[in-house]
C-alpha cells in the first residue's frame, strides 16, 4: 500500500497583519491555484511555438488574447457544468451556491463547452474559422489536465475507488481510511501527459478541419471513461443507494463521455470524407 506524501495544500501562507483596527488575512495561496497558473503557462508557451507554423490561423501577436478568452471559458464553463452536472437541484434551491467557489467545484466538460464558447466568440469576433481556431486550441488543453489532477492529489479530492493492489493508496483526509486507487494521478498520466504527447504529436503536420478536436474528443472520452472505473463516484449528487446512473455501474462523468466520443467520430468521420472526396 502506498501512503499519501504529506503535502500541505497551502503553499504559502503569510500574515495575518493589522492595519489600525483591522486584522486581514492570514492570505493562503493554495497548490491548486498554483497548478491552474501552471496549466495557462504551459498552455501559452505552446501556443506560442504553434502559432509560428505556417498553417496556423492564430499569430504570435494574437496568443494573449486566445488564451485570456480560453481562461474564462475554463472559469465560467467549469463552474456553471459543475453545478448543471453534478449539482442542479441544489444549485436551484441555493442560487448563490454558484458563488461559492471556496467550496470547490469545477466540471471539466462544463469547462469544455466554456472554452469552445469563448472560442466561438473570438472566432467570429476576428473572423476566424471556428474548427481550426478549435484545431489549434486543443492541443494547450492536456497541459491544463495534467496541472489540473496534480492539483486534485495534492487537495485530497476526487480519489478512486477501494482497492486492495499494491498502488492503492491512503488518504489522510478520507474518513475511511481505505487504501484507494489515485486516481488523480492515473487521470495526469492518461489525460495530461499521453493527450499532451499524442494531440501535438498529430497536430505536428496540417490537418483538415476539425480533424485535431476530433481526435481529442476521442481520447479525451476514452480515458476518462475508462478512469472512472475505478474513480470513486461522485455520491453528492447521485442515488445514494447505488452511486451509479446507468446499468449499475456507469457514473456521471462516463455518462458525459459518450457525447464527447460520439462527436470525435463524427468530426474525424466527416474530415475523412472530405480527404476522400478531395482525391476522387
Amino acid at each position: 500500500m502506498l501512503i499519501y506524501p504529506a503535502i500541505d495544500p497551502v503553499a504559502l501562507s503569510v500574515g495575518p497583519f493589522s492595519i489600525g483596527d483591522t486584522i486581514i488575512g492570514p492570505l493562503q495561496v493554495h497548490w491548486y491555484g498554483i497548478m491552474y497558473l501552471l496549466g495557462f503557462a504551459v498552455a501559452w508557451m505552446l501556443a506560442m511555438r504553434n502559432s509560428q507554423r505556417p498553417w496556423s490561423p492564430i499569430k504570435k501577436t494574437q496568443v494573449e488574447d486566445v488564451i485570456v478568452y480560453g481562461a474564462w471559458g475554463v472559469i465560467l464553463g467549469g463552474r456553471f457544468g459543475y453545478m448543471l452536472f453534478y449539482g442542479a437541484d441544489k444549485w436551484l434551491a441555493d442560487p448563490g451556491m454558484i458563488l461559492r467557489i471556496w467550496e470547490g467545484g469545477m466540471s471539466f466538460h462544463g469547462g469544455l463547452i466554456g472554452v469552445a464558447l469563448a472560442m466561438l466568440i473570438y472566432s467570429r469576433k476576428h473572423h476566424v474559422a471556428f474548427l481550426s481556431l478549435a484545431d489549434f486550441v486543443v492541443p494547450l488543453v492536456p497541459a491544463g489536465l495534467f496541472f489540473g489532477r496534480l492539483g486534485n492529489f495534492i487537495g485530497q479530492e476526487l480519489w478512486g475507488r477501494p482497492t486492495d493492489m499494491s498502488l492503492g493508496m491512503l488518504f489522510p483526509a478520507d474518513p475511511e481510511q481505505l487504501a484507494r486507487h489515485p486516481s488523480q494521478l492515473y487521470e495526469a498520466f492518461l489525460e495530461g501527459l499521453v493527450l499532451l504527447v499524442v494531440i501535438n504529436w498529430y497536430a505536428r503536420k496540417p490537418r483538415l478541419f476539425g480533424e485535431t478536436s476530433g481526435l481529442f474528443l476521442i481520447l479525451y472520452g476514452l480515458f476518462r471513461f475508462t478512469v472512472e472505473f475505478v474513480r470513486q463516484p461522485d455520491p453528492q449528487f447521485i442515488d445514494q443507494s447505488t452511486l451509479f446512473e446507468w446499468f449499475g455501474w456507469m457514473t456521471r462523468g462516463q455518462t458525459l463521455c459518450i457525447p464527447m466520443i460520439l462527436i470525435g467520430l463524427w468530426m474525424m468521420r466527416k474530415s475523412l470524407r472530405q480527404l476522400i472526396d478531395r482525391k476522387a
